[in-house]
C-alpha cells in the first residue's frame, strides 16, 4: 500500500466535512488528524510511555 502525500491527506479530511462546515470545524479536523497521525509515528518508534508513568509526572507537577 502507497502512503498518502500531505495534499493528499489534507484533501480526505477537508472532503469528508459537511457541506456547511465552517473553517474553524476544518482547522480542527485537520488538527486532530495530524495529533492522531503524530500519535501513531510515536508509538512506531517506541516513544511512548506507561500510564503509571504519566500519573507519576503529573503528580510531580502538581507539587
Amino acid at each position: 500500500m502507497q502512503s498518502q502525500t500531505i495534499k493528499e491527506k489534507i484533501t480526505e479530511v477537508v472532503m469528508a466535512q459537511p457541506e456547511d462546515a465552517t473553517y474553524d470545524e476544518i482547522i480542527r479536523e485537520l488538527a486532530f488528524s495530524r495529533m492522531v497521525d503524530r500519535g501513531l509515528e510515536d508509538l512506531r518508534s517506541g516513544r511512548v510511555i506507561s500510564n503509571s508513568e504519566m500519573a507519576n509526572r503529573i503528580r510531580s507537577w502538581q507539587k
